[in-house]
């Protein structure tokens, strides 16, 4: 019964969402579903990773956190790369095919499982070796496909067009529609009948969702195109065109994430260094190469970003800490049927699913009106949101004698979700909007850069609540406090932010630039962009 009602609220909020579609671009249509098979795979693995460490190789809590922490991390720091090697070279859509392949074979990977550790013993060191190299393709297939594909989103619209916010709400509605199946399918299935089950059926989701994109490509109609098709396969060095050297760097990359994703803190260190090198280039970018105007709607990109350091740091207890403690310390029975812990992953995705259509018919009603919150001011609604979610489950434990009331799960989700459905497609419209056209791919990439950087946050907390003597509800109290401080200060510095948007100068014309050599006509007011 209860698997029934998820797959039910989940099909009407399709079915509205797949109503309001029928005003955008074709287009969208195809990226839509083949997002939402992408993250079918994804999240389905996601659900199934820290049990499958703890309960089949027998990891210690903070062990399986740790390689979680670097998985997720290493899966947002690749699409800087990704994005960038699509905007000088590759396109968009060769950049997702590439992906959705090292995607397939990584999935179909994580398949072979091995024997299961008996207790006191441990791991098959070459089993566990095909498992870290199944991560490594996934990671590097994410790198490839996961900021690209957003950024097609963004090729489909005029970046004035007041349906972006609302196309961008609806994308995400197609990532959640596939997170929301993952977890329920993939995630009954891995524990119920065995983790092979789970982690093929996210191989078979990602295999179809490189088959819609592949057939679907005649509907974007250019978007996603490589910018020098003849320079693209032109000899560059060695007799090796860039499409070739591309590839073989792959290969090497591949090697060398298959080692470091477990290596926790060699991936902190390597975020760190990353990070600052991409945002020390982006600068130079914005100081020398763009005017004023384009250069400010650049820094408030980066202050945008940097909000999701705390953000994900946060949500992704749910794939960790949050996981092992429904597991552990929740009453999972529901109409007489206890419910593995893996399948409570699906309710933050069906409630996107559900009320991500309201927020995008809620957010054009407003933009018709000039009432629009701006990028910023969503964000601290956003991260309030996901402070109050902490708080709530926080009451919820200190008010029961035994194991936690399930209801407080639901509306720990409930909160994250609305919280997420301020913030993370916002902000992909945003950042599609405030970027210079050929910064585009590489600021999409810092986007899911600053996610990377949240997830290893992320993992320090939920080891914070494996500590020796540490209580869970007493982190998820601190941090609780601390995201509802930081939206309200956001908030309240929002109105010096939006200054940085220059909407008068903000246009739609593609061979704009911003670039300190062009000349930006200072009445070229535009109707309807004075939202970021």
């Amino acid at each position: 019964m209860f698997y029934l009602i998820l797959a039910g609220v989940a099909l009407v909020g399709v079915a509205m969402a797949l109503f309001q579609m029928r005003n955008h671009p074709k287009g969208l249509y195809i990226l839509f579903f083949a997002e939402m098979w992408e993250r079918f795979s994804y999240y389905g693995m996601r659900a199934l990773l820290v049990l499958y460490l703890t309960k089949h190789f027998l990891f210690s809590d903070t062990a399986a956190y740790g390689i979680y922490g670097a998985y997720t991390t290493l899966v947002y720091i690749l699409p800087v790369i990704g994005g960038t090697l699509a905007d000088r070279y590759l396109g968009q859509r060769k950049a997702i095919i590439i992906g959705a392949v090292m995607l397939v074979a990584g999935h179909a990977t994580m398949a072979i499982e091995g024997e299961p550790v008996a207790p006191g013993g441990s791991p098959d060191i070459a089993v566990l070796n095909i498992f870290y190299l199944a991560l490594a393709l996934i990671i590097m297939g994410t790198g490839f496909l996961k900021a690209n594909i957003s950024t097609i989103v963004g090729e489909l619209y005029a970046k004035t067009d007041p349906r972006r916010d609302s196309a961008f709400t609806l994308f995400y509605v197609g990532i959640n529609l596939g997170a929301f199946a993952g977890a329920l399918i993939a995630g009954y299935l891995g524990e119920t009948f065995g983790w092979k089950y789970g982690f093929g059926a996210a191989g078979v989701g990602m295999l179809l969702g490189l088959l819609v994109f592949v057939l679907g490509t005649p509907l974007l109609k250019g978007a996603g195109d490589a910018p020098d098709v003849q320079k693209l396969h032109k000899p560059a060095f060695a007799g090796l065109s860039p499409q070739w050297l591309i590839y073989i760097g792959t290969a090497i990359v591949t090697v060398g994430v298959w080692w470091l994703v477990r290596d926790q803190g060699t991936v902190n260190i390597l975020l760190i260094v990353f990070g600052l090198l991409t945002l020390i280039y982006i600068l130079w970018r914005s100081v020398f190469q763009l005017e004023p105007h384009a250069r400010d709607r650049i820094i408030l990109a980066l202050i945008l970003i940097s909000m999701q350091v705390l953000f994900w740091g946060l949500f992704e207890q749910a794939g960790s800490s949050l996981n092992i403690y429904t597991d552990r310390e929740v009453d999972r029975t529901i109409f007489g049927q206890e419910i593995v812990a893996s399948v409570f992953q699906s309710l933050n995705a069906m409630y996107i699913v559900l009320l991500g259509p309201l927020f995008a018919m809620f957010w054009a009603y407003l933009a018709k009106r000039g009432k629009d919150p701006t990028a910023p001011q969503k964000f601290g609604l956003g991260i309030i949101q996901l402070g109050l979610g902490f708080l709530v489950l926080v009451w919820g434990a200190n008010s029961s004698a035994g194991l936690t009331p399930v209801i407080f799960i639901f509306l720990i989700y409930l909160l994250h979700t609305t919280g997420e459905l301020c913030l993370s497609p916002v902000g992909l419209s945003a950042m599609t909007r405030l970027s210079a056209p050929s910064m585009v791919g590489l600021i999409m990439g810092t986007w899911f850069l600053a996610s990377g950087a949240g997830n290893a946050v992320a993992a320090l907390i939920a080891q914070a609540t494996a500590a020796p003597g540490a209580s869970v509800i007493a982190v998820y109290s601190n941090v609780g406090w601390v995201a509802v401080g930081v939206g309200v200060g956001l908030i309240a510095l929002s109105p010096l932010l939006n200054k940085l948007i220059h909407a008068d100068t903000l246009s739609d014309d593609p061979e704009s630039e911003g670039l300190r050599t062009k000349t930006i006509e200072p009445g070229a007011h535009v109707e309807d962009a004075h939202r970021a």
